[in-house]
């Protein structure tokens, strides 16, 4: 898996943190619901106790159900000013098909009664004719109560136009109490008539039409008078004002009859949080989409709503739930607790759930919102940062291929980096690796010449004295032949010791352990026993007596003395000095030897510490460059370095080996 898909993987992981908050949330939602609805219900049994007092006694029979209006009714015929008439099919008369189709309303205030009635007749409208009272004709008759007495009156008319009731006996007179308007239709007729309310709310009507077939008058709809009158039910407005003390933002009650119909209908609007986008920035917006998010999760986990049965002025109390989320059509959900009332009413109390929504989603929606929208800006930063490490990585690898060729030889080095961080550092490392690879190599090509140079010339001499030695047949010629061939294979012998004596050192360095010791007392035991050896030249110690301390090879330490003091001494002109010296820091210690004598050249300062190199004269065959060679794989395996410099009087060489504190 690349570098990038591990990154996303491990950034999805974050994707968790929401999820928790979600359920969270979730849960806190199911835990206010719960504690809603007990609240519903304990505040639904005070409202109830409240308005036990209220309420009238219990109706039987049937019911006409009338609006409370929100305007006064003006009585002109028409029913722009009755709420929902066009749309209140449910007050339909039952009628067979293709027969007249009877459509009415009901609206009362404090002293009025209103109905509103429109007939779709089949037939032409038969009006009433008074010079012809016995013929049929188009008449309503509307029926109540009072004191005890039925009460009845006819509604006709000779055109349309303002009517008034008329008492049905043998000398009919006007009441003019009882008015309205008529108003023909297109397809029939649309009465409207007001009347004083009826103390007992008993009332009902009937209209009749002329039959086509016996000419006599005929009863084509209204809720009529059997087996007796309908009452009236309609809202208590004193009862809803008493409720409406006691509601909350987001809330709403009913009051039902024992039939369902609606007695008390009020609400409280609940309080806008909507805020203003025009006020919102960038960022306010995109958190306000988040948590109206976050807010149809919730819906959507919720249970579903149970849709509430009925219509508008009438809930089935048989099927109405006890409690739950119900759902009123084209509205939200709500939260509805209900109770039974003593006289067999029901008071329903519901509860906005946009409330309780936001109460939920507020409390944790804002921190979820932001967290999530971080966790999608730290993926995506994520992702782009492991694109930008990939490109890196895939540079470096594209680089280290260039560097080096099929056959594994170094070809150059790699780009130079400015990056601090550890890839940064990984290809500065890649280039100090080819830089000393690239070195090496050199090392190797120029070990094999020079190898082949100096195994070159006694190779040459032994074969010239063996090709000589086979031709020439005098005694002293071939001892000097002979000779020659000696020579030149001890030459080869001290080479391949050389040889082997450098590679048995960097094999010792397996075996060797460090320690602590003494470096100035290991110089000065060293320089006090090389002056006994060598008294043709001077050679002494300049440094503190003791204190130095060091970690490594003593053993290995005087290795490297006796090739510096050896060289010091091929190199040194008899009586002269030679001068051992250590020098203690903070950060290291230097050991250094100085001899006198010629100068090194300025090219060779460098190359001096490399295998067959040397300065002496090619008549000097015990020597073949690689005690040099010796000293800087020992200051390598303390971790030091070793140079070589001239004197700055140039009567003189110094060699320093710097060892690091560690």
């Amino acid at each position: 898996m690349t570098l990038k898909r591990q990154l996303l993987a491990a950034s999805l992981l974050m994707l968790v943190i929401p999820w928790a908050g979600l359920r969270f949330v979730l849960e806190l939602d199911q835990a206010l619901r719960t504690q809603a609805t007990q609240q519903l219900l304990n505040q639904a049994q005070r409202m109830a106790s409240a308005a036990g007092a209220q309420l009238p006694p219990p109706g039987e029979g049937r019911a006409l159900y009338a609006e409370t209006p929100a305007q006064p009714v003006k009585l002109d015929g028409y029913g722009d000013d009755w709420s929902g008439y066009d749309d209140t099919e449910s007050r339909l008369s039952p009628a067979p098909a293709q027969q007249n189709t009877i459509r009415w309303q009901l609206a009362v205030d404090d002293h009025q009664l209103y109905l509103l009635l429109r007939v779709t007749a089949l037939t032409p409208i038969a009006y009433f004719d008074p010079g012809q009272p016995g013929q049929a004709y188009e008449q309503v008759r509307l029926f109540w109560l009072a004191d005890g007495q039925r009460r009845e009156r006819d509604i006709r008319t000779p055109a349309p136009g303002p009517v008034v009731g008329w008492s049905p006996e043998r000398l009919p007179q006007p009441d003019h109490q009882v008015t309205g308007v008529w108003q023909a239709t297109g397809s029939g007729y649309q009465l409207e008539i007001g009347m004083p309310r009826p103390a007992s709310d008993r009332f009902s009507f009937s209209v009749w039409r002329p039959d086509p077939a016996t000419g006599r008058p005929r009863q084509v709809g209204g809720p009529g008078t059997q087996p007796s009158i309908p009452r009236v039910v309609a809202r208590l407005p004193a009862l809803e004002d008493s409720l409406a003390t006691s509601l909350a933002p987001g809330q709403t009650v009913r009051v039902l009859d024992r039939q369902g119909w609606i007695l008390a209908d009020r609400s409280l609007a609940a309080e806008n949080h909507r805020p203003d986008f025009d006020s919102l920035g960038p960022m306010q917006i995109i958190e306000q989409i988040s948590l109206n998010g976050l807010r149809a999760l919730v819906r959507h986990f919720q249970p579903a709503p149970q849709p509430l049965p009925g219509s508008g002025f009438r809930v089935d109390p048989d099927v109405l739930p006890r409690q739950g989320i119900v759902r009123h059509a084209g509205a939200s959900p709500n939260l509805m607790v209900s109770i039974g009332l003593p006289a067999g009413q029901t008071l329903i109390l519901e509860q906005s759930l946009d409330q309780l929504l936001t109460l939920s989603s507020n409390a944790l929606g804002s921190v979820i919102t932001r967290s999530t929208l971080l966790i999608v800006a730290l993926m995506l930063a994520l992702l782009g940062y492991a694109s930008w490490l990939s490109w890196r990585i895939t540079r470096l690898q594209r680089s280290v291929r260039a560097c080096i060729d099929d056959d594994g030889r170094v070809l150059g080095t790699l780009p130079a980096t400015r990056a601090r961080d550890e890839l940064g550092e990984l290809s500065r490392q890649f280039s100090q690796m080819t830089d000393r690879l690239q070195g090496y190599t050199r090392y190797l090509e120029g070990f094999a010449r020079r190898l082949s140079h100096e195994l070159k010339t006694p190779v040459a001499v032994v074969r010239s004295s063996l090709e000589n030695l086979s031709e020439d047949t005098d005694p002293e010629t071939q001892t000097v032949y002979l000779k020659r061939a000696h020579q030149a294979t001890d030459r080869l012998s001290q080479i391949l010791q050389g040889m082997s004596e450098a590679a048995r050192l960097e094999q010792s360095f397996d075996q060797a352990e460090k320690e602590r010791f003494d470096l100035a007392r290991v110089a000065a035991e060293a320089a006090a026993a090389y002056q006994a050896l060598s008294p043709d030249h001077r050679i002494r110690y300049d440094g503190p007596a003791e204190g130095v301390s060091v970690l490594g090879s003593p053993e290995l330490m005087v290795q490297l003395l006796d090739k510096l003091v050896d060289n010091a001494r091929d190199f040194t002109p008899s009586g002269r000095a030679i001068v051992i010296g250590v020098q203690s820091r903070i950060d290291g210690s230097a050991l250094t030897v100085f001899n006198e004598g010629p100068p090194l050249p300025s090219h060779l300062t460098s190359e001096i510490f490399s295998p067959f190199v040397s300065l002496r004269s090619g008549t000097d065959q015990g020597h073949l460059g690689q005690g040099l060679l010796i000293v800087r794989l020992i200051a390598d395996f303390h971790q030091g370095s070793v140079t070589a410099r001239n004197a700055p009087d140039g009567r003189g060489v110094i060699f320093r080996i710097w060892l690091p504190n560690r």
